[in-house]
């Protein structure tokens, strides 16, 4: 059987009973070579550290020193560079235990302006690749390029290389991404072979290429529901694969049904540009600013129960959850994180809109605060249990769903979480909106 290979520098390509180590060309030992390569053609692509490497692009001096984009001593890690991590610093990190792993690091506060500019450069390049562009955040899409070859005259494994080439000349930035023949595994390839890179899983191995894989791997099995599959003796992607779903599915409900099917590499959800994306959205407008996380996060329940009231009364569900902050001095931030499983309840999306507040409350005080989601579909009448317990997901899920039919029956007013009850609002206005998805940021 012919191997496909291709260089990543030169963009040669073709096929050879085995690869070469080095491109024939050029000499670049930046192969990629799989005898699926020129088959495959949903893509995820993820820049490298992301605001780290704008920062270092635009200042050289910078480029062997470690870095982190973040600030305040209350604040935490919003991104570093590749070298401040060899010294444990992570994104989410809280800045003061940063700068005790690395105190040698350059501390740098977010320029979100210049990010944003950087962004939407590199879209312009993705949406000359193919209509079907899905943002997932500032820095990550996904991409379909099934059918481009003849548009290209190359197949999409040679387009994204080049892509990858012209993003890093032409803007200054590298990123790294994955290949395959679903959304999850292209995320799970795109993460293989970071910076810089460009991993591919094809059909034939999806299932060897999991099988040894810790069961982490899988979008959304955070450390408590990793624990309570280890004490049940699953440890690897491969003893799921082993479990009849029917068994996954009574121990661990929507979420056991979930497990199997990745654990197989079985992902139907197809890549929706954003041009055809919905979102539904609830902001306010405080009429003091608040920089306090714990009254940020009781304001932002509100205005995701009035949301999930939205959702639930149009009989949708969304899988991207969007939060937007604007500060006194009116500048906005953006932050999204998508879901395996779409949904329309208040909890999930809370919890998802409270992980991604966290990172932003650095001191700033914030004078408008709102939740929306996007990727929007039917619901199917079901809850999927997308919270990292699954025991604790359906209880919850459950819970909201008999808050609405008491609020339904006797007014809003009726049943209000401990979390709201005597509350003063803080805004003198609300605001909700539907609108087309113009940009995730």
């Amino acid at each position: 059987m012919a191997l496909a290979w291709l260089c990543r520098d030169c963009l040669e390509h073709g096929s050879s009973p085995s690869a070469p180590l080095r491109c024939p060309a050029c000499g670049s030992p930046r192969l990629r070579s799989h005898d699926e390569l020129f088959a495959l053609s949903t893509a995820h692509v993820d820049c490298d550290a992301f605001y780290a490497s704008v920062e270092k692009r635009d200042d050289p001096s910078l480029r062997d020193k470690p870095l982190i984009i973040g600030g305040g001593v209350r604040g935490v890690v919003s991104t570093c560079c590749y070298i401040a991590r060899q010294s444990g610093v992570r994104s989410a990190m809280p800045m003061f235990k940063a700068r005790q792993l690395c105190p040698d690091a350059v501390i740098i506060k977010p320029n979100m302006a210049k990010y944003v500019d950087v962004s939407r450069q590199i879209r312009t390049h993705m949406d000359a690749l193919t209509p079907l562009v899905q943002p997932l955040s500032i820095d990550e899409a996904f991409l379909d390029l099934a059918g481009t070859e003849a548009l290209h005259k190359a197949p999409p494994a040679v387009v994204l290389a080049r892509f990858a080439r012209a993003i890093e000349s032409e803007i200054g930035v590298t990123i790294s991404v994955g290949l395959s023949h679903n959304k999850f595994l292209a995320k799970v390839a795109s993460d293989l072979d970071k910076p810089r890179g460009f991993a591919v899983i094809g059909k034939t191995e999806t299932l060897s290429f999991l099988a040894p894989k810790p069961i982490s791997l899988i979008y959304g099995v955070g450390k408590v529901f990793a624990e309570t599959l280890r004490k049940d003796g699953l440890i690897t992607i491969g003893q799921l694969q082993d479990e009849p779903p029917e068994n996954l599915m009574r121990r661990y409900g929507e979420t056991g049904a979930r497990l199997a099917r990745l654990a197989r590499g079985e992902d139907s959800r197809k890549i929706s540009s954003d041009d055809e994306m919905k979102t539904v959205s609830s902001e306010t407008t405080f009429n003091t600013d608040i920089a306090s996380l714990e009254t940020l996060s009781t304001e932002l329940l509100k205005v995701t129960e009035r949301l999930s009231e939205r959702l639930k009364a149009k009989g949708i569900v969304g899988d991207t959850v969007t939060l937007k902050l604007k500060s006194a001095g009116f500048r906005l931030r953006t932050r999204a994180r998508h879901l395996m499983i779409p949904t329309q309840l208040a909890n999930v999306i809370y919890e998802t809109g409270l992980s991604l507040l966290e990172r932003e409350v650095d001191g700033t005080a914030f004078r408008l605060i709102g939740i929306g989601v996007s990727g929007i579909d039917t619901a199917d009448g079901t809850d999927p249990a997308d919270l990292l317990e699954p025991a604790i997901a359906r209880k919850a899920a459950a819970a909201e769903r008999a808050m609405d039919k008491v609020r339904t029956r006797f007014g809003r007013e009726a049943v209000v979480r401990g979390r709201l009850y005597n509350k003063t609002p803080a805004k003198p206005a609300e605001q909700d909106d539907d609108q087309s998805e113009g940009e995730t940021r």
